[in-house]
This record gives C-alpha cells, sequence and structure tokens, in this order.
C-alpha cells in the first residue's frame, strides 16, 4: 500500500491554481477592477473617498466597504450617481448596482 504522504505527483500547488483563477477573473473584467481603484477618488470626491473602499465585484455588483453605518445610508441617495460616473468612466457598463458594507477603509 502507497503511503498517501509520499504521493505529491496528484497534488497542483494551490499558488498556481489561484494565480490561474485570478489572472481569468481579471481577464474578464478587462483590468477595469483594479482601474476603479484608481479612479475612485476623482468620481466620488475626497469626503467619500476618505470613508469608503471599493472591495472586489460579484458579477456587475460593486462591494464597497464604509467607513460607518451614517455613510452607508447617505451613500444610498448617491448610489445611482455614482453607477453612473464609473459606467460613463470607463464607457461600458461595468457596474449595475453597489453594496454598501461597513468595513475596513
Amino acid at each position: 500500500m502507497k503511503d498517501p504522504k509520499k504521493n505529491n505527483d496528484d497534488f497542483e500547488p494551490i499558488g498556481n491554481i489561484l494565480g490561474l483563477v485570478l489572472n481569468k477573473f481579471r481577464l474578464e473584467l478587462g483590468f477595469e477592477s483594479a482601474n476603479i481603484l484608481n479612479t475612485w477618488k476623482n468620481i466620488v470626491g475626497e469626503a467619500v473617498y476618505k470613508n469608503t473602499k471599493p472591495a472586489g465585484f460579484k458579477g456587475k455588483i460593486l462591494l464597497v466597504y464604509v467607513s460607518s453605518s451614517v455613510w452607508m445610508q447617505e451613500l444610498q441617495y448617491y448610489k445611482q450617481d455614482i453607477i453612473s460616473r464609473l459606467n460613463d468612466e470607463f464607457e461600458k457598463e461595468l457596474v449595475s448596482d453597489i453594496k454598501f458594507k461597513i468595513g475596513a477603509v
């Protein structure tokens, strides 16, 4: 009987798999997700920028961390404007919705 600890030929290092998945994800988004971080301050302004952080995508839904429940509530009023500005910036419908969540900014 083989020792399962000695047969590593069937295993792929997790770093290789994650790298492939992340590269595929970046290509599918056309690198816009990384560019959102670069343009976020220009899109939302200084005050919002200091209290928010784009965290990622799930399809066309952008997750944005906010510093407090007050900011989360306030940004609900500006959500459609932010979506329009982002889509105008990237000249396509990159974002269809934004979900705000309290988190580290």
